[in-house]
């Protein structure tokens, strides 16, 4: 029986464990540029004992990008500060996908010279992104309308995606993993809610999964099927985006990602205080129509995800929150030993300080 400790392959990656190291905006980059930079390659070096580390969300494009100090993966410079980090965890026996992020909606034109970010249709999330002014000092602003994509527009930024992707084994990656989750703008292609589109790429089911479909083809294009996760989070409702019809929307997806031959499929739960709870009939389907590995990531324990593989209902099991203070995750699990508490004043932007002084439990 498979279980948190035990080896797993992903794709070409052969696993030493289970635990995977989940995305978390930590809003460290470099600027001007968006740059990943040498605080990001300790950090995520530290942790190099997950089975796999999940990059944080990574804008494939100037127009991807809805909050502040978020790193790129569009320039020459971002790339070359990302080698940074990759040869960081490699050197520490890692492994490390870089997870591929356009915004759409979640945006504001400060990130635009003005401008409106852009989604599928000209319907607002309701919601609020960070953004910090000249001295690092944040705060939450309003989403305004954003415009609806030209075909064109679409197109391009399905290449956009493609561009990264290469951008991403350029830097060294050992894959990507395709943002469709918790209200960006692939996910806002997928919903009723978000996309009232009536050409090719909203109204059916079909024609609203294109977009993500779109862009699987072109990155599998480029860097192999293997190599690709998607993550998606159905029952995530916030930000405008409870859609009637997500659920088979989700589950026609994983046939048709399963069909393709990617790598991983990665199903993100909501983790805070009276979330939704993701009913069991929903993950036999999803195992039933995905034959690949399944990741799931909430608020998961030892227990619980040893639960969840004992049923074979997932492969292998994120953890965010408690990657923060807790470096060394995996051994502190395998022992039984307790985990630190993280800072909370110091999750988005600043220093070393709540980023990569915590310690070790050696230490």
């Amino acid at each position: 029986m498979s279980n948190l400790f035990s080896p797993v392959t992903v794709g070409p990656l052969a696993l030493p464990n289970r635990i995977v190291m989940a995305p978390m905006t930590r809003a460290r980059s470099t600027q001007p540029g968006n740059i990943p930079n040498e605080m990001m390659a300790a950090y995520y070096a530290q942790r190099a004992s997950a089975a796999l580390i999940v990059s944080e969300a990574t804008q494939v494009s100037p127009e991807g990008q809805g909050y502040s100090f978020t790193p790129g993966i569009h320039s020459d410079e971002q790339v070359a500060g990302w080698q940074l980090v990759t040869r960081a965890v490699h050197r520490a026996g890692g492994r490390m996908v870089l997870q591929l992020w356009h915004v759409g909606r979640m945006s504001h034109p400060l990130f635009h010279g003005g401008g409106q970010p852009v989604a599928p249709s000209a319907l607002p999330p309701e919601a609020q992104v960070w953004v910090a002014d000249e001295h690092g000092v944040g705060r939450m602003v309003d989403c305004p309308v954003p415009r609806a994509l030209t075909i064109d527009e679409i197109h391009a930024t399905v290449q956009d995606f493609r561009r990264a992707a290469a951008n991403a084994i350029r830097a060294g990656f050992d894959g990507v993993e395709i943002h469709g989750a918790n209200g960006y703008l692939i996910d806002q292609f997928l919903r009723t809610t978000s996309n009232h589109r009536d050409d090719a790429y909203g109204g059916t089911r079909g024609n609203r999964l294109r977009f993500l479909l779109d862009v699987v083809d072109a990155v599998t294009a480029e860097i192999g099927a293997d190599r690709i996760g998607v993550r998606v989070a159905p029952f995530n409702t916030t930000r405008n985006m409870d859609c009637p019809d997500i659920i088979p929307t989700i589950l026609q997806a994983a046939r048709d990602l399963s069909l393709r031959g990617i790598g991983y499929l990665h199903l993100a739960e909501a983790d805070w205080d009276n979330a939704p709870t993701i009913p069991d009939d929903f993950r036999r389907a999803l195992r039933q129509a995905f034959t690949g590995r399944i990741i799931v990531a909430g608020r998961y324990d030892v227990a619980r995800a040893q639960a969840m593989l004992a049923a074979g209902l997932a492969d292998l099991v994120a953890f965010g929150r408690s990657f923060i203070a807790n470096p060394d995750l995996p051994a502190r699990l395998a022992q039984g030993l307790p985990l630190a508490s993280f800072d909370r004043e110091a999750l988005f932007g600043g220093t070393e300080k709540g980023y990569s002084d915590y310690p070790a439990v050696a230490a």
